[in-house]
């Protein structure tokens, strides 16, 4: 089955942790496909100072959603997430599960597509650069259309989107 996955990280070496996340999600979960840009973004839905790289990955899987879920929890334990009370804070590495082939799923512990992916640029910028045409199974759009559809109410609101492609800074040695 193909799987859409959202991955974020603001504490330590972002890039490092998602960069272990791809490989460990190709050692644990299946064939890692694509792997999208990382893009550097303020937070979203609380307050920190500490910006996240995010981003998208598109991966073959043989396990289940439920199964899936269960190898992904452990590969953030592996990369030293906390489980804290609340439901948004500060961690070094995030992986949702965005979408699964064309299903709709809603348990206690899952639900797919995650509920909030169309709202959040941070998660659309990725998905839209490794599957634009990939159509929400439930909004019955493209990401690229609700990415447009998000930029569109976004500006109309005069809200400030900080979202750009992440470039790694190259420190030059003298010799």
């Amino acid at each position: 089955m193909i799987t859409l996955l959202g991955l974020g990280s603001n504490l330590g070496n972002r890039r490092a942790f998602l960069v272990r996340a791809a490989a460990r999600l190709a050692e644990y979960g299946g064939d890692v496909l694509i792997l999208s840009s990382f893009y550097e973004t303020a937070p979203w839905g609380y307050d920190s100072e500490k910006h996240f790289l995010n981003a998208a990955l598109l991966l073959e899987t043989p396990f289940s959603p439920e199964e899936l879920l269960d190898v992904i929890h452990q590969i953030e334990d592996e990369l030293g997430r906390q489980r804290l009370n609340a439901s948004y804070t500060d961690r070094t590495i995030d992986i949702d599960i965005l979408l699964y082939d064309h299903i709709v799923l809603n348990t206690p512990t899952l639900t797919i597509p995650h509920p909030l992916m169309h709202l959040r640029q941070f998660t659309l910028e990725p998905l839209v650069e490794i599957a634009p045409d990939y159509v929400h199974p439930v909004l019955q759009q493209t990401l690229r259309q609700l990415r447009e559809t998000l930029l569109s109410e976004e500006e109309r609101k005069n809200y400030p989107v900080f979202s750009r492609p992440y470039q790694k800074k190259t420190l030059l040695c003298p010799r």
